[in-house]
């Protein structure tokens, strides 16, 4: 071989070494950032929808650390690797992302600013999310609080129920400083499709409320439709299908039918356990209410639904999912 061949030859692999050196270099930095990515990440409320949420947040690679009021709600998340903490307090000591999926205003409030709240031991730069669905005046509170000691606090409610919960199908409607946003994203979508950003803190907040007025109305008009439907004759699993092909087509009626044997795996297919409880509803129309009172808005069908669920929940329906307003017209009927 000559001298001029097998320096070409020389030079070839050479170039080859360093593409593959360059490309191996390339790769790890990818890895080193996506790992640098996983940091610990805090989860305070394990109900329903709190555990599914850090489940999915588990499975895409981000250490846990949780903390419920209720011990035994911790236990299925500590099997699968989440690390469980006695307070919020010790929560945000370990982890500078913090996620709360809690039921109302005042458990809000004290998760955060109670004695062994968030913000006692919250590091500076901390990033909260509060998944809770409260009041805008209560997020608005919480980010001027949290602002006082370094740390940024958005609101994140979420729409889509246990089912999406579980399968991380949520849709997430966003607060704050829009430079965060994409910070907030990058957890969010571990555990939904739709991340939306709404505005200003207390703006998803008041997306959350809309939303879940008008899927109280639509439940109720859909638990009559069916009812009547029935009363008339009609097969509710034929009634369901024709609806569906219709104009009065919503997610009450082909996703979450209130009534019993018309769909599998939902409450109704289990006596109206799990799912979204009645007393949550009630409780998210006395914020529209409160809301609407305070803007001076007409909501003449979202408050006679209040009306409904709170009377359902003095009734026995407190505990069960709120498709059982379709349960509770039947029993009306028959008093």
């Amino acid at each position: 071989m000559s001298r001029g061949k097998s320096m070409a030859a020389f030079f070839r692999g050479s170039q080859n070494f360093l593409q593959k050196f360059n490309k191996h270099v390339c790769f790890a930095n990818v890895s080193s950032r996506a790992m640098a990515s996983k940091t610990p990440v805090g989860f305070i409320g394990l109900g329903n929808m709190g555990s599914h949420m850090a489940k999915n947040l588990l499975k895409h690679g981000y250490p846990v650390f949780a903390s419920d009021i209720f011990p035994e709600s911790c236990k299925e998340i500590q099997d699968l690797g989440a690390q469980v903490l006695d307070s919020p307090a010790e929560v945000a000591d370990r982890a500078d992302r913090i996620i709360t999926m809690l039921p109302s205003s005042p458990n809000v409030i004290e998760v955060y600013t109670g004695l062994k709240g968030i913000l006692k031991k919250v590091k500076k730069g901390s990033l909260l999310i509060d998944s809770s669905t409260i009041d805008p005046s209560v997020s608005k509170k919480m980010a001027k609080e949290a602002e006082k000691m370094g740390a940024v606090f958005m609101d994140a409610p979420v729409s889509g129920g246990v089912g999406a919960a579980r399968s991380g199908k949520l849709t997430f409607m966003v607060g704050g400083l829009e430079e965060e946003f994409t910070a907030v994203q990058e957890l969010l979508t571990c555990m939904g499709t739709n991340v939306v950003y709404c505005g200003e803190v207390g703006t998803g907040q008041a997306a959350k409320i809309c939303n879940n007025m008008l899927l109280a109305i639509s439940m109720i008009g859909t638990a009559e439709t069916m009812n009547l439907g029935i009363r008339l004759g009609l097969d509710p699993k034929l009634l369901s299908k024709i609806l569906n092909m219709s104009s009065g087509r919503c997610w009450s009626s082909d996703t979450y039918n209130p009534v019993p044997g018309v769909m599998e795996g939902v409450p109704s297919a289990s006596n109206y356990q799990g799912g979204f409880g009645t007393t949550l509803m009630a409780k998210d129309l006395g914020l529209a209410q409160d809301t609407a009172t305070n803007t001076k808005t007409a909501i003449p069908l979202g408050s006679l639904s209040h009306q409904i669920y709170r009377v359902m929940c003095a009734r026995g329906f407190a505990q069960k999912d709120f498709s059982s307003v379709f349960q509770f017209l039947r029993e009306e009927e028959n008093q």
